[in-house]
C-alpha cells in the first residue's frame, strides 16, 4: 500500500486524522469510522498508516460483480485468519461478515482492524449490502472491540448511502474523516528537499494538494519539464486525469466538463457559463452545485454579503490542479494530440499569462498561511469569517478589491491583506491603498493589515511602515517550516 511521502519515505501531514483514527481504537470497544474523499487525495495512504503496527483485516472492493467480490473478500477473510477447512468461501456477505464478527469476539485479547476500502464498489453491485453490515453491526459487532473503517472515493454515495439519514447505516458511525487535498503547506512537504520557494508556489499552483499529482514529480527534472511530461503529453499520467475523475463521480461527465471550460474560459456567472457550456440557463445551476459538492468549483460573494441572497456571486474553479488543466491544457488538447505538446507548455509554464495565474492561486495560498499561524498561536486572531470583497469603491470612484478578508467577531477585529505576485510594485503606495479601501468592510472593530509579496520588501518600506497594525510577509517567508506547525 502506497503512503502519502516525500522521496525520503516520510509520511507527510494529516495529524489530526491519524489522532482521530488513534483515539477511537484507544476505546476499547466496536468503533466504525468513515473515511471518504474524491480519488487520489490520500486515503489508503492514510489508513495504511494508521495500521502499520495493527493487525489489519483490509479488503478493497472492485467494479465487478457482487458474486466476484464476495469471493474475493472470503478468501482475504480466509486467509487473514488462516483459515482452510472451506477454501469455497462464504455464500452470502451476512455469513462473511457473521464469521468476522465471530472471530472479533473470541480474539478480544489480539483485536484487529477492519478495513473496507473502495465500500461503494461494492455496494453498487450489492445494493442491499449497507443493510446487511447495518444488522451486522446492531446484532453482533457491536459486542465486539473490533475497530471498522469504511472507504470510499464515491463523495455522493459515502455521504447519501452511508452517512445520509435515509442510510440503513445512518447513526452508526461513531465518527467521520472526509479527506481534503492538502494546504500549500503540507503539500510543499512532498515536494523534492531541493525545491525552491518559487518552484514550490508555481507547483502548488499547478498541482494544487492533492498528493498523488505532487507524487509524480521527478527530481531530476525541472519545473517546466515535470509540467509539460506530466499534463501536455498524450501519454502523461495527468493529461486525462480530469476527465477520468468526472467520469467516475458523474452520469454526464461530458456535460460537467463543458461547464469546467467555461470556468476555466473565465466565464463566473451562471447565464454566461450556461451559454459557453450549450446548457440551459434553468440547470447550470443544479450543474454548478454538483461541481461545487466535489470540490471543484466554488461560489464566492464579497465579504459581509449574505452568500444566499447576494446577487453579486461568481463561479470559479476551486480545486488549483482543475483550474491549471482548464486554463491552460483543455484549450490546447488537439495540439497536444498532434504531438505539439512541448510547444502548447510554453504560456502555462512561464511568461506573463502564468505570472497572472500564479498570483491568483498566491491569494489562496496567503489565506492559508493566515488560518495556519493564527492555529499556531503564532497570530492572535481567531478568523470566524474568510473571504475575499470586491465591489465599487465611492470615495475613490472606481471598482476595486481586497484579496484577504477575515473577522474575528469574538474579539471585534478584522484582518485585510493585500497580495502582490509581482517582481516590484510601489510598496508605500500599495499599503495607503490597503487602509484606505477599510471602510469598505462593513464589519466593525480593530483592523490589521499583512502585506504579501513575491520578493521581501525593502528595509526603508518596513521601517516606516511596520507596527503592531501592519505586518509584511514575502513568499519565501511564508513556506519557511519554521514559521508553521503540522
Amino acid at each position: 500500500m502506497a503512503f502519502n511521502a516525500q522521496s525520503d519515505g516520510r509520511f507527510v501531514g494529516r495529524d489530526h486524522e491519524l489522532k482521530t483514527l488513534e483515539y477511537h481504537a484507544s476505546l476499547g470497544k466496536f468503533q466504525m469510522v468513515v473515511v471518504y474523499g474524491r480519488r487520489r487525495v490520500g486515503k489508503t495512504a492514510l489508513i495504511a498508516k494508521f495500521c502499520e503496527d495493527r493487525r489489519v483485516l483490509w479488503f478493497t472492493a472492485k467494479e465487478q460483480s457482487a458474486a466476484v467480490n464476495l469471493r474475493e473478500f472470503s478468501r482475504t477473510i480466509l486467509r487473514f485468519f488462516g483459515e482452510t477447512a472451506f477454501a469455497g468461501g462464504f455464500a452470502s456477505w451476512d455469513a462473511a461478515l457473521e464469521f468476522i464478527a465471530g472471530k472479533a469476539e473470541s480474539e478480544t485479547d489480539e483485536p484487529f482492524v477492519f478495513v473496507f476500502d473502495e465500500f461503494p464498489y461494492a455496494a453498487a453491485a450489492e445494493p442491499g449490502l449497507p443493510s446487511i453490515m447495518q444488522i451486522a453491526i446492531d446484532h453482533r459487532f457491536r459486542s465486539t472491540n473490533m475497530m471498522m473503517i469504511l472507504c470510499g472515493s464515491n463523495e455522493g454515495f459515502m455521504e447519501g448511502k452511508v452517512l445520509g439519514y435515509k442510510s440503513p447505516l445512518y447513526g452508526r458511525r461513531n465518527a467521520q474523516i472526509h479527506l481534503m487535498p492538502f494546504d500549500v503547506i503540507d503539500a510543499c512537504k512532498m515536494l523534492p528537499p531541493r525545491t525552491g520557494w518559487l518552484e514550490k508556489v508555481q507547483y502548488y499552483a499547478v498541482l494544487g494538494g492533492t498528493p498523488y499529482y505532487l507524487e509524480q514529480i521527478d527530481p531530476n527534472l525541472t519545473f517546466r519539464q515535470n509540467i509539460q511530461t506530466r499534463c501536455f503529453s498524450q501519454s502523461g499520467i495527468l493529461y486525462e486525469e480530469p476527465m477520468m475523475l468526472l467520469r467516475q463521480e458523474l452520469r454526464e461527465p461530458a456535460l460537467y466538463g463543458s461547464i469546467l471550460d467555461a470556468l476555466g474560459a473565465g466565464r463566473t456567472r451562471p447565464k454566461e457559463i450556461g451559454e459557453y457550456a450549450g446548457v440551459e440557463q434553468n440547470s447550470v445551476g443544479s450543474y454548478l452545485k454538483t461541481l461545487e459538492h466535489l470540490g471543484l468549483v466554488e461560489r464566492l460573494v464579497p465579504f459581509g454579503e449574505d452568500p444566499k441572497h447576494s446577487r453579486k456571486g461568481l463561479w470559479k474553479l476551486k480545486d488549483p490542479f482543475f483550474a491549471y488543466w482548464y486554463r491552460f491544457v483543455g484549450p490546447v488538447t488537439s495540439s497536444i494530440d498532434m504531438g505539439l505538446g512541448a510547444m502548447s507548455s510554453a504560456s502555462g509554464t512561464s511568461g506573463p499569462v502564468f505570472d497572472t495565474y500564479v498570483g491568483q492561486q498566491f491569494e489562496d495560498m496567503c489565506a492559508q498561511w493566515i488560518v495556519r499561524q493564527c492555529a499556531a498561536g503564532m497570530i492572535d486572531f481567531l478568523p470566524t469569517q474568510i473571504g475575499k470583497w470586491w465591489g465599487n469603491d465611492p470615495i475613490a470612484r472606481e471598482q476595486t478589491d481586497i484579496d484577504v478578508v477575515m473577522g474575528d467577531t469574538a474579539n471585534h477585529r478584522v484582518l485585510l491583506g493585500e497580495c502582490k505576485w509581482r517582481e516590484r510594485f510601489n510598496e508605500t503606495d500599495a499599503i495607503d491603498k490597503l487602509k484606505a479601501r477599510s471602510p469598505l468592510i462593513s464589519m466593525k472593530g480593530d483592523r490589521v493589515y499583512y502585506l504579501f509579496s513575491k520578493h521581501p520588501t525593502s528595509h526603508i518600506t518596513r521601517a516606516k511602515h511596520e507596527g503592531p497594525d501592519l505586518h509584511f510577509v514575502d513568499a519565501p517567508e511564508m513556506l519557511e517550516p519554521a514559521k508553521t506547525t503540522d
